[in-house]
């Protein structure tokens, strides 16, 4: 690791000189597909992307590997594929999410505790929907079964099927009305903690990464005894540059870097297009040698 690194500014504007010739160079370490909770099939991902110019990606779909293993297979010569996920876990009690990167997706653990979260999450979807019929809105979990199409069933799929049937005008006044924080169809999960997660991945093989670190909305001090005890865990990485930036983020996480001596993830987090107003690829070429977790992989 480089001693002091530089401060990135925020994504969009300036990025200091990483000390080499600058080229385009587009990698995508944080993407959701239809397996989850995105819009594009694995297929159309993976191929959207090759169209767009990035050279490595990553489908990290949450808490399930089943559209990456449909496309492992199937990539073009000039993209390269990383196995990936977006692991669901709690420490203390905030829900914090942790990317895993370049893990064996064979791993006897990894497979286990992905099944233990399908279940969970195919458990909570009951009770969503028990939820949703109780407020007049029968059907609801063979309607969001519906939207997912095979995949992972959110309360993203409840929202827009709440849509497409007619209950609310937008998926917005779906969360706001019943699916937010302390709505009929918000339901607790249990999850695996923080720890196990890293754990796990670290035990299949895999670099974990911490997911949008200033999406948990906490203090300064909660903010690094978080980044501390993902570090302590085995955790080797933050996300330094998201899709949705705002000013003075990556100045805030790459002071996180330096304090406890992590590596640099990127990615756009896509869902679909209209997700935080941008595409596929996120340029790393301003990005000090030395700092990027693709240099791991």
């Amino acid at each position: 690791m480089v001693d002091n690194p530089p401060i990135l500014l925020s994504l969009g504007g300036d990025l200091p000189d990483s000390g080499r010739s600058v080229e385009i160079a587009l990698i995508d370490f944080h993407t959701h597909s239809a397996a989850s909770d995105g819009a594009l099939s694995p297929r159309e991902l993976v191929d959207r992307a090759a169209r767009e110019g990035v050279k490595r990606l990553s489908l990290t779909d949450h808490d399930t590997i089943a559209g990456y293993l449909s496309v492992a297979t199937a990539v073009p010569e000039y993209l390269e594929l990383i196995s990936g996920v977006e692991l669901s876990c709690q420490w203390g009690r905030a829900g914090i999410h942790v990317v895993g990167l370049g893990f064996d997706p064979r791993a006897p653990a990894l497979t286990a505790h992905l099944e233990r979260l399908n279940q969970a999450r195919a458990d909570r979807a009951e009770k969503i929907a028990h939820k949703l019929e109780r407020a007049d809105m029968p059907g609801a979990l063979a309607g969001a079964m519906a939207v997912a199409e095979g995949g992972q069933i959110g309360r993203p799929h409840f929202a827009r099927w709440m849509v497409l049937a007619g209950h609310v005008e937008s998926e917005a006044v779906a969360f706001k009305r019943f699916l937010g924080r302390g709505k009929p169809g918000d339901i607790s999960m249990l999850w695996p903690t923080l720890e196990e997660t890293v754990v796990t991945i670290r035990g299949a093989g895999g670099i974990a990464v911490l997911a949008h670190p200033l999406d948990y909305k906490m203090t300064a001090t909660r903010l690094r005894a978080l980044t501390r005890a993902f570090t302590d865990a085995g955790g080797e990485a933050i996300e330094v540059i998201n899709g949705r930036p705002r000013a003075g983020d990556t100045d805030t996480l790459w002071r996180l870097v330096k304090e406890h001596d992590l590596c640099v993830s990127v990615g756009s987090d896509f869902h679909r297009d209209t997700t935080y107003g941008r595409g596929l690829g996120i340029d790393i070429a301003h990005i000090p040698e030395g700092f990027g977790v693709w240099e791991r992989l």
